[in-house]
């Protein structure tokens, strides 16, 4: 584990009519999102891996598709850092991951169909009314990154 991240595991509540599994209750987690959005990832197709300064993302991989992602503690006097792990999730293992500052993250669509990913920040994409600088360090810009996702 890395310290700060939340990973909790999704439990389908399957029927006649489909599923539904909960992702979210604040009475659970201590956490404020501000904004939602869903992306897409087409098969084989990475995306980070990047970090914020203030941001935390909270991620939700239900399906379809599925998804390996990585995190790695890039904060200075973390009890974690340079810790790295992977997980596997989306369609045969649903999953939200919260992820805090400092934290670099990227995931990779393995399977063979798109993956679906909602993501729910703690901050506003370019703050108020897109005023203000992208809260991104790109590592997948840099030549010389130690963060790889293959």
């Amino acid at each position: 584990m890395i310290n700060g991240v939340i990973i909790k595991k999704l439990n389908k509540n399957t029927d006649e009519r489909g599923w539904l599994a909960e992702f979210f209750r604040n009475d659970e987690i201590d956490y404020s999102p501000v904004m939602g959005y869903v992306s897409v990832t087409k098969p084989s197709v990475v995306r980070g891996p990047h970090e914020h300064k203030a941001q935390s993302d909270c991620f939700v991989f239900t399906g379809p598709g599925s998804f390996e992602l990585h995190l790695w503690d890039n904060r200075d006097g973390s009890k974690t850092k340079d810790k790295h792990i992977q997980i596997k999730a989306g369609a045969n293992n649903p999953t939200m991951v919260i992820v805090p500052p400092g934290v670099v993250h990227g995931y990779k669509c393995v399977s063979d169909v798109d993956g679906w990913c909602v993501n729910l920040p703690d901050k506003l994409y370019k703050g108020e009314e897109k005023g203000e600088e992208v809260d991104e360090i790109r590592w997948e810009d840099k030549e010389n990154s130690p963060y790889k996702i293959d």
